[in-house]
């Protein structure tokens, strides 16, 4: 299947390891052109030559807003133009709601809440004048089901939900779609980080994934190609009668009807 990618232009976040580098490397093995941002340098230069042609590294700190800005500006300088944006990066920390500071919402709040809002800010002018395009925010399933110790992650991805749907409406006109995808347990180094059985995010041994695919209906972990699929199909024309939609990627976990 075609998706009709080719010499489309995205932004990618936290595109150096997991998610977001499953998605850079799929958009371009169709042809698009992919601007991947991580915050470490040689870890993402590492990335883009393993992606190959069509991948150009942008250093940057989404938490940051003047990085924001030179995200955008620095893709759409190097390639003329812009048609995708991926909002994607890591986590806060895992804790006790009642744990933390006002420092700590407030840098949760940057990572996850007004990231988004400023990348998006500065790539809506650039869709518009390509004609449209599309924007695919990736939260997490915590955000429809919420999980003790998540709190954090869940109340700020909660507010880009709302986000979302609100631009959904007003950018709709411009043909611009905006989609947000929640992942269940994937198996990335968050998912060792969070279930490891040691200190510092020790892999998840062969039992603890047996414990965790007897949770998931479909019976087992997901893999970071199956966001980037979709991710990609959202991102094409076969998606482009898709908007303000929140899809949950979780092999049957979700435990509610919506």
């Amino acid at each position: 299947m075609d998706l009709a990618l080719r010499d489309k232009v995205a932004i990618v976040g936290g595109a150096s390891q997991g998610i977001g580098f499953a998605i850079a490397r799929l958009l371009a093995a169709e042809g698009a052109h992919v601007a991947m941002v991580a915050r470490r340098r040689e870890r993402l230069e590492e990335a883009v030559a393993q992606v190959g042609g069509g991948a150009f590294a942008i250093a940057a700190d989404i938490r940051k807003a003047e990085d924001c800005e030179r995200i955008v500006a620095s893709a759409t300088a190097q390639f003329g133009r812009l048609d995708i944006l991926v909002n994607n990066d890591g986590a806060p920390p895992l804790g006790r709601i009642d744990e933390f500071d006002d420092a700590a919402w407030s840098k949760a709040v940057e990572q996850n809440l007004m990231s988004v809002v400023r990348l998006t800010r500065h790539a809506v002018p650039h869709l518009r004048a390509a004609g449209g395009g599309a924007i695919v925010n990736i939260t997490a399933l915590s955000a429809l089901q919420p999980i003790a110790k998540f709190g954090l992650s869940v109340a700020t991805w909660a507010g880009v939900h709302g986000y979302a749907k609100t631009l959904s409406l007003e950018v709709a006109a411009d043909r611009i779609t905006v989609n947000t995808i929640c992942p269940g347990r994937i198996a990335t180094g968050r998912l060792d980080k969070v279930f490891g059985s040691g200190a510092g995010g020790a892999p998840v041994d062969d039992a603890a994934i047996a414990e965790m695919a007897k949770q998931i209906p479909l019976g087992r972990v997901g893999t970071t190609d199956e966001i980037a699929g979709l991710v990609a199909f959202l991102a094409s024309p076969w998606g482009a009668y898709m908007t303000g939609c929140v899809f949950h990627v979780d092999g049957g976990r979700l435990g509610a009807v919506i």
